[in-house]
């Protein structure tokens, strides 16, 4: 096929994009919607559920169904979407503290329930909408506007937690790559049960200049730096101390999804009724 734009799902008349200058949001919207052309994924198949924050605000341009729900619970709204009409395409757009801090617990249960939902979960380190507070992921001794003399408590690994849990696929990512970050959309959209892509994109108004990264370049640097696959994060002698994280394809497995799970014990009980 030709070079996929993902122009055909972006709603032109609300641009320009509301994010702040350098915010990775852009290129994960971009590589979100040429992962649905690539697809050839047709509007009225697909529902984006987001929840509250910056990321979340993405689907005031994507031209399919969407959901805009409460914080913290637009996993539990794509449940009940999937549910309802398993056939649909059902990608759920949340933040650091929308999916992992505020909603952790409905993430757990997503992924071990292994609902066949997709989510993006864009990781900028804080609560970027609401003032730049800490998060569950913030990375230990980060300067935000609620931990001024450094973050005292561990950040949250979001495709530790998944797994741990779960799902049935999990890649993490920075937006200093758009291109492999599309690749692992269309690798979690193709893939039944739960899947989870982690997206890293620290903050560029209130975490950056606050870590060392006055400039949203000095993001891009830092990420292609520290974002490294497993096979080199597990040479490093140091390497969660100093700052790296592994990218890529972390789990791939095809444990049955939840809908195939309820429908095969339906059936067992029908069965056993007579068919009734």
């Amino acid at each position: 096929m030709s070079h996929a734009t993902g122009l055909e799902y972006l709603r032109k008349e609300a641009l320009p994009l509301m994010w702040c200058s350098g915010c990775g949001n852009g290129i994960t919207l971009g590589a979100m919607l040429r992962a649905f052309e690539e697809l050839r994924y047709k509007k009225n198949e697909v529902v984006v559920v987001s929840g509250i924050g910056c990321w979340g605000k993405a689907d005031d341009y994507i031209m399919t169904n969407a959901l805009h729900t409460t914080h913290g619970r637009a996993l539990t709204y794509a449940t009940g979407v999937k549910a309802a009409n398993p056939e649909l395409h059902v990608v759920v757009l949340m933040g650091d503290g929308d999916g992992a801090t505020i909603g952790g617990n409905h993430l757990i249960h997503a992924a071990r329930r292994n609902m066949d939902l997709t989510a993006i979960i864009v990781n900028n380190f804080n609560y970027g909408m609401t003032g730049g507070q800490f998060s569950a992921t913030t990375p230990a001794a980060s300067i935000t506007s609620t931990s001024i003399a450094g973050n005292p408590e561990r950040g949250f690994d979001i495709c530790g937690l998944a797994e741990a849990a779960g799902a049935n696929y999990v890649a993490r990512e920075t937006v200093a790559n758009g291109a492999m970050l599309k690749k692992r959309i269309v690798e979690a959209l193709g893939k039944k049960g739960f899947s989870l892509v982690e997206v890293i994109s620290p903050c560029t108004t209130l975490f950056g200049p606050r870590n060392k990264m006055k400039q949203p370049i000095d993001m891009i640097r830092w990420m292609k730096e520290k974002g490294v696959p497993r096979a080199k994060y597990e040479q490093l002698a140091n390497a969660e101390a100093d700052g790296y994280f592994v990218t890529g394809k972390l789990v791939d497995k095809d444990y049955p999804d939840f809908c195939a799970s309820y429908e095969s014990m339906r059936s067992r009980i029908n069965v056993r009724a007579g068919g009734k």
